[in-house]
């Protein structure tokens, strides 16, 4: 005998609300609310079970557990734009609560307090976000570069913003707690990133003194063919490629060969940073760009 599915009110379908509302209105009993149509995401707060149980789903939840008008905000909100690696399923909710709010502590949400524009916010799908252009100001003020520029480089790579409307936005606010951090960071980003630890070896590089590299530079080499090397000094014709897990396939390995000569071939020098490397050895990875550019003609600035 098949056995009946649990009761799931059309009214709560795909819907993340609190419990202690649907038992006042009569929507569900205390039994009802325990089968596994629901899901209990955090204290008083419920979810339809078949709801994907990620970072989306705890936005959701945050925004019904705290007061009417709080707004995603920070990594948060760059996730809901689009920028996937911005926060996963176990991180916290960065959240502007409605201004003037007092709240108590609630786990895994983090409150930012500001008076926020109207051009600040955008409707999301069940929330109320910041802007791209804010998202973008607030995670330059909140996170040091290794963490906001990887993040920024999404918001920037699928269009979500520009780098002229996202560096105004950010002059116009010079003088505001963080803004110098938060410049440094989007001076740093760049649309062309394609992947976040491409652009955390970019920025350690500039941090370390290094000229600031063109991310996917276009470069035509023997028979015409077009190659876009990770980051490359166009002047001094040195290139760098991320070698992720993915390089490990002896197909790409071929394919990366078969690149490193082209290149080679067309007078480049190719330096290459591995996963393992970009986590334990950045201070090797800086030294040897140095090396190489430096043999090109590079002469650091002294000072």
């Amino acid at each position: 005998m098949v056995p009946r599915p649990p009761y799931r009110p059309p009214t709560l379908a795909y819907r993340v609300f609190r419990g202690d509302d649907v038992l006042r209105l009569g929507i569900l009993t205390r039994a009802q609310l325990r089968t596994s149509a629901w899901v209990r995401v955090r204290q008083n707060v419920y979810a339809d079970s078949r709801l994907y149980k990620g970072h989306a789903l705890a936005c959701r939840a945050a925004v019904v557990a705290l007061p009417s008008g709080a707004a995603i905000a920070g990594p948060s909100a760059a996730f809901l734009l689009g920028v996937g690696h911005a926060a996963g399923p176990a991180s916290d909710v960065h959240v502007y609560p409605p201004l003037g709010a007092r709240l108590g502590h609630h786990a895994g949400i983090r409150t930012h307090h500001a008076r926020l524009d109207v051009g600040d916010l955008c409707a999301g799908v069940s929330v109320t976000m910041t802007s791209p252009l804010r998202t973008a100001w607030d995670l330059g003020r909140w996170m040091p570069p290794i963490e906001s520029v990887p993040i920024i480089d999404g918001l920037l790579g699928i269009g979500r913003a520009s780098a002229s409307d996202l560096r105004r936005y950010a002059y116009d606010r010079i003088g505001e707690r963080g803004a110098r951090r938060a410049i440094t960071a989007i001076d740093l980003a760049d649309a062309r990133a394609q992947s976040p630890p491409e652009s955390v070896i970019r920025v350690r590089l500039v941090m370390a003194g290094i000229p600031k590299p063109v991310p996917q530079l276009p470069i035509t080499v023997a028979g015409g063919l077009t190659l876009h090397p990770d980051l490359a000094w166009e002047e001094y014709r040195v290139a760098l490629e991320y070698d992720g897990a993915w390089h490990a396939s002896h197909e790409q390995l071929h394919r990366d060969r078969k690149r490193l000569n082209l290149l080679v071939g067309a007078g480049w020098i190719v330096l290459h940073v591995t996963s393992q490397r970009l986590r334990t050895d950045m201070t090797g990875i800086v030294a040897e760009v140095r090396a190489a550019l430096t043999s090109r003609g590079w002469r650091p600035r002294s000072g």
